[in-house]
């Protein structure tokens, strides 16, 4: 599909100002305008062949079809939860996505979870707040010499599998085909 006539794009939702200037520089006509309700959000279609959205705006059958001139839905992250895929399907305009986009950084949030659990960080900050300095009950587990399992083996499971190696833990048991799911043996 080529968008020859695409000359203005919504961008509904917070995103880095980088995203607004790699379209301008394009030559595109940028509109940026959050917290849209779905009636001020289909207004603003009115004149727009694109829509740019993150995790707040719900692109729904109604505003898809309202917006004449839409052509295309771009989602700035993982999935596409938030736009009816069926609506946008049968009026013809596409949908996509940046899915590798976080990987990296959901795979490094993964990796400190990890940590935290492990050293039992989140309950001895609590303790602390609360005025008790309790070290021996929060001595946790070292992670090195530990094996990680992982199920489901996505562009977040593999990215996990090269990031945890940097802690020596000794093995990986790894079972591709399913939603991401962690677990440590010692």
């Amino acid at each position: 599909m080529a968008f020859a006539n695409l000359q203005k794009v919504l961008i509904s939702d917070s995103l880095d100002p980088c995203c607004w200037k790699i379209l301008q520089d394009g030559g595109l006509q940028v509109a940026e305008k959050q917290n849209l309700s779905e009636k001020e959000l289909t207004a603003e279609l009115q004149d727009c062949e694109g829509l740019i959205i993150c995790s707040a705006t719900k692109t729904t059958a109604d505003v898809i079809n309202m917006a004449e001139k839409l052509q295309v839905v771009g989602r700035a992250g993982t999935g596409v939860d938030n736009v009816d895929l069926e609506a946008a399907t049968r009026k013809g305009v596409l949908v996509m996505n940046t899915s590798n986009g976080n990987s990296l950084s959901a795979a490094e949030l993964t990796c400190g979870m990890i940590m935290c659990l492990a050293t039992q960080i989140p309950q001895a900050t609590a303790s602390r707040k609360d005025g008790r300095w309790e070290q021996k009950k929060f001595m946790g587990t070292e992670l090195s010499g530990k094996t990680l399992g992982i199920l489901g083996l996505g562009r977040i499971g593999r990215e996990v599998a090269t990031l945890i190696q940097s802690f020596g833990m000794k093995g990986l048991i790894l079972f591709p085909g399913l939603s991401l799911r962690l677990f440590i043996h010692n």
